[in-house]
């Protein structure tokens, strides 16, 4: 009962912060608490987390398969404005970088085909994947608000995890700072 209560508790943090609109909250940093040796550390400070997650247009998203490049994977539901604001930067992003790949995961109660027919008012140009609010991703913290994404680094590693809206400029101010190609 508790392992179910957790995530739904997180999940009316995500609506009310939402709701509010809130402004970009200032990105986590999640080097400075890891935990020690032997303790079980949260799921995002993994060294090279993984993600395999089947996408609503019937392929598969790995996200071993982009080693070299930027990936930018990205928590969201379609009745969360700032999630819903980000998307065509993070579309145009993803367009207009070889070397960046989004990743869109759907973090509500929905089917694919629900998601398939809101796509088509609210198209975007990477993959879409629908997790289960109960049990997301291993490798991922549950979110604690939404949007919630991850920049991975060309070698698999967190860069960086940021709760709240994102900007395309902001996620390539990251990569030139990580030592990626800079924007222009």
């Amino acid at each position: 009962m508790i392992r179910r209560l957790v995530p739904c508790l997180a999940l009316a943090a995500a609506l009310v912060a939402c709701q509010r609109g809130e402004e970009a909250a200032a990105p986590v940093d999640d080097r400075a608490a890891a935990t020690p040796a032997g303790d079980t550390a949260p799921a995002s400070s993994r060294e090279q987390p993984a993600l395999r997650v089947e996408t609503i247009d019937g392929g598969t998203f790995d996200l071993a398969e982009h080693r070299g490049q930027w990936v930018v994977v990205n928590f969201w539901a379609t009745w969360c404005a700032p999630c819903l604001k980000e998307m065509p930067e993070l579309s145009a992003l993803d367009a207009m970088r070889e070397h960046v790949q989004v990743v869109g995961l759907a973090y509500e109660d929905t089917t694919a085909e629900d998601l398939r027919t809101f796509l088509e008012a609210r198209p975007v140009v990477y993959p879409i994947a629908i997790v289960d609010t109960f049990e997301p991703p291993a490798d991922f913290e549950t979110p604690k608000g939404l949007p919630m994404t991850y920049l991975i680094g060309p070698d698999g590693r967190v860069v960086e995890k940021i709760l709240g809206p994102v900007t395309a400029a902001r996620l390539e101010e990251l990569i030139a700072q990580a030592g990626g190609p800079a924007a222009g």
